[in-house]
C-alpha cells in the first residue's frame, strides 16, 4: 500500500519503520528543511524498548543512551521522597530502560530509515487535507505539491496538526498552567551515577536525567498563567534565578548548557479524541494524543503506536477502514488514561499552596516501591 506520512519526528518515523516491515511503501513529507532538532532528551521506558526491539532499534539506542538505574525524588533542599528502582521495573517488564537525547533517537531512526531506502522529502509542510469523493484524501504543502496516497498518515504533532483539524475539526492545544526551560548540560563531574533526579518544590520544578556522567539532559518549571508564560530575554538566566538555592547540582547543570541552547516552553496538551480517522486520513503520535511530559510517555506511546499500526496493517482482511479502527480501538484507551493521569501527576507538581505540598510529599514519601513498580509495569505494559 502506497502510505503517505505527514512528520518526520519520532512518531512519523518510527511509524514509516514499522509500516515498511509489514510490507508497505511508506514515503516521509518533513516540514523543515532539515531533520527535526527540537527537545532536549527523552526516557525510553520498558514498554518503548519492547518495540524498539522488535523494530531491531534497540542495539543502537544502546549504543547511544544510558540505562538509568533509578529515579529518586528530592524537594529543593536535597531531602529524599522517595525512589524508583529502574533496573528492577526493567526485570519485571524484561526489557531495558534508556535515556537519550532526542537529537540521538531521531539520528538512530533516520539511519534505519535510510537503509530501508524509505524516502523522505523536506520543506514540505502540509496547509491543508481535502476530501475525496471515493474516500481518498489529499494533502497540500505550502511549496505548491500535492499527494493522494492510499492512506494518509498524520504525525504532524501537538501544536499545529493539519491532519487532526481534519479528523476532529479541532486542534486546539489546552495550557496546562506550566513552562519548561529545557537544555543539555555536558562538563565532567554533572553526575554521580546513572539515574533521574526529580525536585519537587512549590508550584516549581527540575528534573534531571543523566545520559552519561558528563551529559546530563534537564528540564526546569514553573506554573505561571499563559500570558507570562514566554515572556523573558534571557532562558537560562530566568531559570538560574529560579532555581537558585535548590539542591547543589541544579546550578551546576545550568550553567553547563550554553546559554543560547536553553529553551522556553508553554506546555501544553491535547483532549485525546475518540475518533482518530476520517476516510483514509489517521491521527498518530502527538497529533492523536499529547500527554505532558508529566506522563514519561509521550516517545513511548509514539512507539507503540509505530508497532501496532504495523500489526493491523500487516493483513487487513477486512479493509482499511476496519484496520484503522481496530487501530484505534487499542491505542485510544490506554492512551487516554496516560493523558489524564499526567494532568493529574500535573497539578500536584505544581501545587502553590505550601501546606498541601507538605503533605503531598508525605505521602509520596509513605508509598510501598514495590506496589508502585507493580502498578507502573502494569500501566505501561498494556496491549504489549
Amino acid at each position: 500500500m502506497d502510505i503517505g506520512i505527514l512528520g518526520g519526528g519520532i512518531a512519523g518515523l518510527s511509524v514509516a519503520l514499522a509500516l515498511y516491515r509489514s510490507g508497505h511503501r511508506p514515503r516521509v513529507y518533513e516540514r523543515g528543511a532539515a531533520p527535526a532538532s527540537m527537545g532536549a532528551g527523552v526516557t525510553l521506558w520498558p514498554n518503548a524498548g519492547a518495540v524498539l526491539d522488535r523494530l531491531g532499534l534497540l542495539p543502537d539506542i544502546a549504543a547511544l543512551g544510558g540505562k538509568p538505574v533509578a529515579m529518586r525524588r528530592y524537594d529543593p533542599a536535597d531531602n529524599a521522597l522517595g525512589e524508583l528502582d529502574i533496573t528492577a521495573l526493567d526485570r519485571l517488564m524484561g526489557y531495558p530502560t534508556h535515556a537519550i537525547l532526542r537529537r540521538d533517537l531521531l539520528a538512530v531512526l533516520l539511519a534505519h530509515v535510510a537503509r530501508a531506502g524509505i524516502p523522505i522529502e523536506y520543506s514540505h509542510r502540509a496547509v491543508a487535507i481535502e476530501p475525496g469523493d471515493d474516500g481518498r484524501a489529499t494533502a497540500r504543502f505550502g511549496n505548491g505539491a500535492t499527494i493522494r496516497p492510499e492512506l494518509l498518515i498524520g504525525a504532524d504533532g501537538r501544536m499545529d496538526s493539519v491532519a487532526r483539524r481534519f479528523v476532529t475539526g479541532d486542534n486546539t492545544p489546552v495550557y496546562q498552567g506550566f513552562v519548561n526551560w529545557i537544555g543539555v548540560a555536558s562538563g565532567p563531574g554533572l553526575a554521580d551515577d546513572l539515574a533521574i533526579r526529580d525536585y519537587w518544590g512549590v508550584g516549581e520544578r527540575f528534573g534531571c536525567v543523566a545520559v552519561r556522567p558528563d551529559r546530563v539532559y534537564w528540564a526546569g518549571a514553573e506554573a505561571r498563567p499563559l500570558p507570562a508564560a514566554v515572556q523573558g530575554a534571557d532562558p537560562r538566566a530566568e531559570a538560574a534565578g529560579i532555581f537558585a538555592g535548590w539542591a547543589e547540582p541544579i546550578a551546576r547543570i545550568i550553567q553547563a548548557t550554553p546559554a543560547d541552547a536553553v529553551r522556553l516552553i508553554a506546555v501544553h496538551d491535547l483532549d485525546t479524541p475518540a475518533v482518530w480517522h476520517r476516510d483514509n486520513v489517521l491521527l498518530v503520535g502527538d497529533a492523536a494524543h499529547a500527554p505532558l511530559p508529566t506522563s514519561g510517555q509521550g516517545a513511548c506511546q509514539a512507539l507503540e503506536d509505530a508497532w501496532h499500526l504495523g500489526q493491523c496493517l500487516a493483513g487487513m482482511p477486512r479493509g482499511l477502514d476496519a484496520a484503522l479502527g481496530a487501530f484505534t480501538a487499542i491505542r485510544q484507551p490506554k492512551t487516554t488514561g496516560l493523558t489524564e493521569l499526567a494532568r493529574v501527576h500535573a497539578r500536584g507538581l505544581f501545587e502553590r499552596d505550601a501546606e498541601v505540598c507538605r503533605l503531598r510529599d508525605q505521602q509520596v514519601r509513605a508509598v510501598d516501591p514495590a506496589a508502585a513498580l507493580r502498578t507502573l509495569a502494569s500501566a505501561w505494559g498494556e496491549g504489549l
